[in-house]
This record gives C-alpha cells, structure tokens and sequence, in this order.
C-alpha cells in the first residue's frame, strides 16, 4: 500500500488520517479509531484531540454526520492497550489512529488488515513497525517522532545551553527499542563534545538516580520519550528542578 494514496488528509502537526476519496460524497458514515496512549484527562492528550477535530471539521467532517469517531485512553497501561485495541477492532473501526509504541504494538498484534497510522512513535522501523520508511508496507504507517541521530542533536543543544556540561544522563525504558537506538546515538557523539552519557531506566527507582547522578557538578538531563515516561513527566520536571539540572523533555 502506497503512503500517498494510505493518507489523504495531514493535519495538526503530524497527525493523518487514512480516508478513502470521495468518502464525503458516497453517504456512507466512516468509523475512525482513536486509540491514545494519554489518559483521559491528561491536558496534553485533550489538547492533541482537540487540535485535531479543529482541523477535521475545517476539511469538511463532523462527528455523528459523516464520521463516527471512537476514542479509548490507555493510560499508559499496557492492559488497558491491550483491551482498548481489542474493542476498537470489534467496532469495526475503518481506521484507527495510534500514538504511543506501546499502544500500537498492540494493535500490530491483534490485526493486520485494518490500516492503522500512528503518531509519536520513535524508530519504526528498528522496533518492527514497519518495513521502511518510503515503503512501510503491511496495514501500518504514519509519521516518526525522533529518529536515533535525535539523541546526539539533542546533547548538542544541552552542551551550547550549558558550556560547561561534562555529563548526561538520559530517563529511558530499557524495554523500548527505540529508546536504546537514541541513547547510542546519543554515546556516539557524546565523546565528540567532552560529554559522557548515562542511561537510567525508567523502570529502575528514578528520583535516586536522577539524585545520585546530580550529585556530581556539570550534568543535564534528557527525557526520552516512553509510555512510563508520559505518566511521570510531572514528578522528573520537578526532580531536575530540585537538583538544578538542565534539561530537555521532548512532550512536557
């Protein structure tokens, strides 16, 4: 399936949707999925929507007129993905919309013929999303994040924000391809610009490492993004914060 004829309409920064042409002509009331890895109340996760509907209606689709969308918010709970993925496929979603890794991993699992476009995903490719970026074959596609090479631009803005930055430690999941293929990036221009660069895995206890590690002069921090990390971006704000560690967070 080709990506130009897979997505008709690009909206809201990097959020598509995957609509047959001509849908607003043939009466038929399309079914879309919206499967978020946000809570429910989550301000960011409402404001995404929201910037999304405000486009939608503006190219001519209302919800309940000739479009019917469904929203799940799994919480960054992998259960809860899992659930809500299911449901939406029983629906008879025509297309679902996904962000969030954990979230469409689930979806991959559990179908391979309803299309599927995701956003806020990192390295599709290296975590088996898709076969490639030009061709990505199968029912998924959609638009990447960050790719790998992000992790070493990402110490070059910490390193001109603070000249004297020696070390970097970066919140990841260790769990997540895609957050590993960053932090090598990241180590691979690390020695290049003095700096040395740390991982700490989110699944670890965080505020004593992000404390032990600010215990030394001259560190930053970077948040990477991960479904464990959305849940918690609040509470490592405030820790980098406290120990007075430059920082960058792609989402806070």
């Amino acid at each position: 399936m080709k990506r130009r004829s897979f997505i008709k309409l690009a909206i809201a920064g990097g959020v598509a949707w995957p609509v047959a042409a001509g849908a607003q002509q043939d009466g038929r009331i399309r079914r879309i999925g919206v499967l978020s890895g946000y809570s429910q109340n989550d301000r960011e996760g409402q404001a995404r929507v929201a910037a999304f509907l405000d486009t939608f209606r503006k190219l001519g689709w209302a919800d309940g007129r000739n479009v019917a969308i469904e929203y799940r918010w799994a919480a960054q709970d992998i259960e809860r993905a899992k659930t809500m993925a299911a449901e939406l496929l029983r629906q008879a979603s025509d297309v679902i919309l996904v962000n969030a890794s954990v979230a469409l991993a689930e979806l991959q699992r559990q179908t391979s013929t309803v299309p599927i476009v995701f956003v806020q995903v990192s390295d599709s490719v290296g975590s088996g999303f898709v076969a490639g970026l030009a061709r990505p074959g199968g029912n998924i596609t959609g638009f990447e994040n960050f790719e790998p090479a992000i992790g070493g631009k990402w110490i070059g803005v910490l390193k001109e924000a603070a000249p004297t930055l020696n070390r970097v430690a970066m919140t990841l999941g260790s769990d997540s391809a895609s957050n590993v293929a960053i932090l090598h990036g990241a180590q691979a221009i690390g020695p290049s610009l003095g700096v040395k660069v740390t991982a700490i895995d989110i699944h670890g206890g965080i505020e004593g490492a992000i404390a032990a590690f600010a215990g030394q002069p001259d560190g930053g921090l970077i948040v990477v993004p991960h479904y464990k990390m959305a849940a918690n971006r609040g509470s490592i704000i405030v820790l980098a914060a406290r120990h007075r560690l430059p920082a960058i967070y792609p989402y806070q």
